[in-house]
Order: structure tokens, then C-alpha cells, then sequence
């Protein structure tokens, strides 16, 4: 994965009153949730702001990356584990952080790229991408900055589904039956169809006898 640093500074006053004042301000409530746990088992939990004009590469954009998290000087690889916006326009009001344990597996959702030309769409189908990213566990290092799926033999009428997916040190979390992209058939392709079955059926009939 690729990697973005980003300066955040450390949060003391976590009222509602200080939550909002940020906000006005063009400031993001963040936290970061600790990698290990304590005596008690409870995860650490660590309350920062950072800028919102330099969380945009990291927000609006269909990458992933590993976020080299620097607090008060204090830095951590961390992942995004959840971006909370406001309801009626694309204010950011909340980002969770996780930190990463380079022993442990993380969860992350992966985009998709359909590599290769479908026979389908040459027959006259339509290429349908349903799911653009996939939920995937893995140590960090292992997971790429997207997931490749060749649809060179994706036939008309014809899906490619999770189940059918295998990657190296990588496991898939969404169902199995959940369709990644498929080929759809189109009026054309039916009428070319049902053009070429006339024409085979024309072909066939025996020549009258005079």
C-alpha cells in the first residue's frame, strides 16, 4: 500500500462546546485506537484534531493507504477505520483511526480492477462491475493497493462471484455468493442471437424438389 503522513495534535478538551468550535473552525475530532491493550483489557484510546484541508487525499480518493499518524511528535502507522460526514453536505465531522500491529491482521476494504477484455462484451453483453472494493483480512504488508480480477473468460450471461476469487496471504470476508462484476445480455445481443438461429435455420432447410 502507499503511505500518507499526517499531523494531528493532541485533544484535552473533548466537550461538545470544544467539538464544535473545531468544526467551526474547518477542524476534524479524531482518534486513534491503540494496536495492544492494557492490563485491563481495554483498548488505549487517543483523542487528536487535525486540519480537514489535509485529510482531503486521504478521504476523497478511491486509494488506501497506511497513515503515518504524527501526534505532538509522537508517530504511529495507523489505518482509517471510519469517516463520519455531516448528513446534508460533505463536511467531514469525525475520523476513526486504528493503530497497526505488524503481528496481527487488520481488516481493510480493497478496490477492484477488472483486468482483460470479457468475450461477453464482444458478443454484444454489457460489463457490470457490482462490487468496486472488497473487505479483506491480512497482516498490512500483505494487502495490495488493489485487488486485480481477469475477466478474459467472462462469457455472456456469465458472473464472477467472491467464491470464485483466490489471492496470496489474503482473506475475503464478503459472502461467497456476492457477484464481484458480470456480463449482462443486451437487446442487441439477443437480436444477433436470434438473427444468427434464423439465419442457421434458412440454412438448413432442404431445396425444394421441381
Amino acid at each position: 500500500m502507499k503511505s500518507i503522513d499526517i499531523k494531528g495534535i493532541f485533544r484535552k478538551d473533548l466537550g461538545k462546546k470544544a467539538t464544535k468550535a473545531l468544526r467551526k473552525e474547518n477542524i476534524v475530532p479524531c482518534v486513534i485506537y491503540g494496536a495492544a491493550k492494557n492490563d485491563k483489557g481495554e483498548t488505549s484510546v487517543t483523542h487528536f484534531q487535525v486540519p480537514a484541508g489535509n485529510l482531503r487525499k486521504l478521504i476523497y480518493t478511491p486509494e488506501i493507504f497506511v497513515v503515518n499518524l504524527e501526534i505532538d511528535g509522537v508517530v504511529k502507522n495507523a489505518i482509517l477505520q471510519e469517516v463520519q460526514f455531516h448528513p446534508l453536505h460533505e463536511q467531514i465531522l469525525h475520523i476513526d483511526f486504528l493503530e497497526i500491529d505488524e503481528a496481527k491482521p487488520i481488516v481493510m476494504n480493497v478496490p477492484v480492477v477488472l483486468q482483460g477484455l470479457a468475450p461477453g462484451v464482444l458478443s454484444g453483453g454489457k460489463l457490470h462491475h457490482q462490487m468496486r472494493k472488497l473487505k479483506v483480512r491480512a497482516l498490512y504488508t500483505a494487502i495490495p493497493e488493489f485487488l486485480t480480477v481477469d475477466i478474459s473468460k467472462l462469457k455472456l450471461g456469465k458472473s464472477i462471484k467472491v467464491g470464485d476469487l483466490k489471492f496470496d496471504n489474503l482473506e475475503l470476508l464478503n459472502p461467497k455468493d456476492a457477484v464481484v462484476c458480470s456480463v449482462k445480455t443486451t437487446r442487441s445481443a439477443v437480436e444477433d442471437s436470434n438473427a444468427a438461429t434464423e439465419t442457421d435455420a434458412t440454412e438448413a432447410e432442404p431445396a425444394n424438389a421441381e
